[in-house]
C-alpha cells in the first residue's frame, strides 16, 4: 500500500474532521490503522480487540501502583496500548461493517475500567505517603480525592462530551454518522426484551437507557430544543439544513472542549505525575482545569441551544 494510499484510507476512518483532534489524527489514528489492518487480515473481531484493551489497562493501572521510574514507563507504555486499542476496535468495525451497539458501549465502559485501576493504583501507592507540604499521611484522603475525580469530574466530563459530540455529527451528518440514542428508544427496546424474556437484553438496554437519560438530564436546554424541533419538523431527520449549518457553526468551536475532556490530555497529565512521582497532580486536575472546561463548555452550550430555540421558535 502506498503512502498515498494509506492516507486515503486513514481519512475514511475518521467520523468527521469536526470532531477529530490533532494527536489522534497525526498520532494515535495511523498507528491504530497499521494495527487495525493486521487484526482484519487475522479475522480478529473488533470486540475481541476492546476486551483486550481492559487487560492492558489493568496491567498500566499495577505498573503505577510503583514508584520507580521503569515501571511507571512501563505503565505509559501499557495504557498507550490500551488507546492504540481504542482506535483500532473503531476503525475495524467500520471497516469490517461490525458495527453494532454492544462494541459501542463495550467500546465507551473500556476507558472506565483502565482508569478505574488507574484511580485504585494511585489511592494504594500514596496510602501511607505524606500529603506534599505536611507530616499527614494521604490515608483515607487520597481516596476520598480519587473517588471525587472519578465519580463527580471524570465519568461526567466523558458521558456530556460523548453526548455534544454525537449532537454535532448527527446535525453535521445525519443519523448514520452518529450515535445519537435516547433514553425512550432505550427503555423501549428493554421492554420489548423484557416481554420476550430475553433478560440479556433487558440487563444491556436497561443500563444504557439510564446513561442516556443521565445525558438528557445534564443538558435541559437541548432537550427543550429538541422537542420544539420535532414538534415543528416532526422529526430530528427532517430538520432543514439551514439550521443544520447554523448549529455547526455554533458548535464547533465547542469540539476542542469535548476533545480535551476526553482521553487525551487525561493520559499526558497522568503520565506527567506518575513519571515525577506525584500522582496525585492527576486527580486534582481532573477536578480543577478539567471541570472549569467542563463547566464552560456545558454552559456555551446550553446558551447555543437556548439561542436557537428563541430564534426559530419565532
Amino acid at each position: 500500500m502506498s503512502i498515498k494510499e494509506f492516507k486515503t484510507l486513514l481519512r475514511s476512518t475518521f467520523k468527521s474532521m469536526d470532531t477529530e483532534e490533532n494527536i489522534d489524527i497525526y498520532f494515535t489514528r495511523p498507528i491504530g490503522l497499521c494495527l487495525t489492518l493486521v487484526c482484519k487480515r487475522l479475522g480478529i473481531h473488533p470486540n475481541a480487540v476492546t476486551i483486550f484493551s481492559f487487560f492492558l489497562g489493568a496491567g498500566a493501572g499495577w505498573m503505577f501502583l510503583h514508584t520507580d521510574l521503569m515501571h511507571n514507563i512501563l505503565g505509559v507504555i501499557l495504557l498507550m496500548c490500551a488507546n492504540f486499542c481504542d482506535s483500532v476496535d473503531g476503525q475495524l468495525a467500520r471497516m469490517t461493517g461490525k458495527t453494532s451497539l454492544v462494541g459501542r458501549m463495550l467500546d465507551g465502559f473500556a476507558s472506565d475500567v483502565w482508569f478505574f485501576f488507574v484511580y485504585v493504583a494511585i489511592c494504594l501507592r500514596l496510602y501511607n505517603e505524606n500529603i506534599p507540604g505536611t507530616e499527614i499521611q494521604w490515608g483515607l484522603y487520597i481516596w476520598v480525592l480519587c473517588i471525587a475525580a472519578g465519580i463527580l469530574a471524570h465519568a461526567r466530563q466523558c458521558r456530556l462530551s460523548d453526548y455534544y459530540r454525537n449532537i454535532h455529527l448527527f446535525f453535521l451528518l445525519g443519523k448514520k454518522g452518529s450515535e445519537l440514542d435516547s433514553y425512550e428508544s432505550q427503555k423501549a427496546l428493554a421492554d420489548k426484551y423484557r416481554a420476550e424474556r430475553n433478560w440479556k437484553g433487558v440487563l444491556f438496554f436497561s443500563n444504557y437507557a439510564k446513561y442516556c437519560g443521565a445525558q438528557e438530564r445534564m443538558t435541559p436546554a437541548f432537550q427543550a430544543l429538541k422537542a420544539e424541533l420535532i414538534s415543528r419538523y416532526g422529526s430530528l431527520d427532517n430538520v432543514p439544513q439551514e439550521f443544520r449549518d447554523e448549529f455547526r457553526k455554533g458548535s464547533l468551536p465547542l469540539m476542542k472542549y469535548t476533545n480535551f475532556l476526553t482521553h487525551n490530555w487525561r493520559a499526558i497529565t497522568l503520565f506527567t505525575g506518575c513519571l515525577v512521582n506525584l500522582p496525585w497532580i492527576y486527580p486534582v486536575f481532573e477536578l480543577t482545569v478539567m471541570m472549569v472546561a467542563y463547566l464552560y463548555m456545558h454552559y456555551r452550550h446550553e446558551k447555543l441551544c437556548n439561542n436557537l430555540r428563541l430564534r426559530w421558535h419565532a
